[in-house]
């Protein structure tokens, strides 16, 4: 498919800011599951804009403020080419190893629950990639996704107990039970394109990838209980959430703040049909879910 995916990122404050420096993780590379065809990322006041890597291989824009603002736009835009390769992704870049992945962190770390669920699933289904679709469909059915009942440092644990949460959550439990079992998980933060035409989706989304020998890094979706396909752009991945999140930074002055994310992700062949026939879209505001 043939993806446009608009991001916008508003902030507003109650006081100028005097000065800023945020670390961009909005831009997707290309692999062979993807084609980046073309890309940017503008800002709506006077800023400076680096782009390098960061030790996952990501691309990482660092934006500098110096002058002051009550407000501040960050819009990523662009148009990426995707092909459903089966979950399997492949020609990255760049890469670590996979057992880098094993590593457990504060946000993946399973309790006791957790290692029994892990356990469970690992003792009825032994062949490795069956026992990820068997975990990542597992998942899907028994937890709930709602929105606010989570925030960005609930643990896997503690969103397991609770049975509910965001993709983030489900991201992070599928994570730490594949790595109980000493399988390389990864978190992967990106966009995905909502086939049903849905407008409550998430500003961007969370899945997987676990390291399967003989195929490599397979993407699971367990949010949605599935592998990731030709709907779904990659932008960057690492050990959780922290790692990849889209926007964090810090600042100077600016007082209170509020910000807003809207996001909008369509198949550029069914927008051509819609302009022929006449319709019109909108902005969606959304959370990160």
């Amino acid at each position: 498919m043939r993806l446009t995916i608009n991001h916008r990122t508003r902030y507003r404050f109650s006081r100028p800011l005097t000065n800023a420096v945020q670390i961009l993780r909005l831009t997707p590379l290309s692999c062979l599951n993807q084609t980046v065809l073309d890309w940017r990322i503008d800002v709506d006041c006077d800023a400076r804009l680096r782009e390098s890597r960061d030790g996952y291989g990501n691309c990482v824009t660092a934006l500098y403020v110096d002058d002051p603002v009550t407000s501040l736009t960050i819009t990523a835009n662009g148009e990426v080419v995707t092909d459903d390769r089966a979950g399997v992704v492949s020609g990255l870049p760049s890469d670590l190893p996979p057992g880098v992945f094993l590593r457990p962190t504060a946000l993946t770390t399973p309790d006791e629950a957790l290692r029994d669920f892990a356990a469970e699933i690992a003792a009825r289904v032994p062949n490795p990639l069956a026992r990820l679709h068997t975990l990542s469909a597992s998942l899907s059915e028994r937890m709930q996704f709602e929105i606010d009942t989570s925030i960005v440092s609930t643990t896997a644990a503690d969103a397991f107990e609770a049975g509910r949460g965001v993709c983030q959550d489900y991201a992070h439990i599928f994570i730490a039970a594949a790595r109980e079992g000493n399988i390389p998980a990864r978190y992967v933060s990106g966009h995905l394109y909502r086939r049903d035409g849905a407008g409550d989706q998430p500003a961007s989304h969370a899945w997987t990838e676990a390291w399967v020998d003989d195929l490599g890094w397979v993407a699971f979706d367990p949010t949605n209980g599935i592998c990731a396909d030709d709907a779904y752009v990659r932008v960057a991945s690492g050990l959780d959430f922290t790692d990849v999140s889209p926007i964090v930074g810090a600042r100077r002055g600016g007082g209170e703040e509020q910000m807003t994310v809207e996001v909008r992700v369509t198949n550029a062949a069914r927008r051509r049909q819609s302009q022929r026939q006449g319709s019109r879209g909108s902005w969606q505001e959304q959370s990160q879910g």
